[in-house]
């Protein structure tokens, strides 16, 4: 009695195993892609686009779009831990580069509203006659 009930154990912990292992293969072969992350980070790089990036922040607008084609190109590959990482990666680089140009626009302007008011200080002076 003692053997049969080794053997079904030994049935039982077999089964269990190959239990396990199918669902383990299953769970990461269900991994969905990460389509959110992806569009995010779509939407992201077109954002930073918009905002004039590519004259004003480059390499980081490159980053976020090399990186967009690396998550795209491992959700071909199945690896959506992966592609998941780059997306969100892609992403930060894009609003990274976003707020790159956007600040370097507003240096602009205020530049320019600095050079306006020098000007305007002088024409006054000049037209009252006083000296600078």
């Amino acid at each position: 009695m003692n053997v049969s009930w080794q053997r079904l154990t030994d049935q039982r912990l077999c089964l269990a195993a190959g239990l396990a292992g199918a669902l383990l293969a299953a769970a990461c072969a269900s991994t969905p892609p990460p389509t959110a992350s992806l569009q995010a980070a779509r939407s992201a790089i077109s954002h930073a686009e918009e905002a004039d990036a590519g004259r004003y922040a480059a390499p980081e607008l490159s980053d976020a779009r090399e990186r967009l084609a690396a998550a795209n190109s491992a959700v071909d590959q199945k690896m959506m831990p992966a592609a998941q990482r780059l997306a969100e990666e892609s992403r930060v680089d894009a609003q990274l580069a976003f707020s790159k140009a956007e600040r370097a626009k507003a240096v602009a302007v205020n530049d320019e509203m600095k050079h306006s008011n020098s000007t305007l200080i002088e024409e006054m002076q000049r037209k009252s006659g006083d000296q600078p």
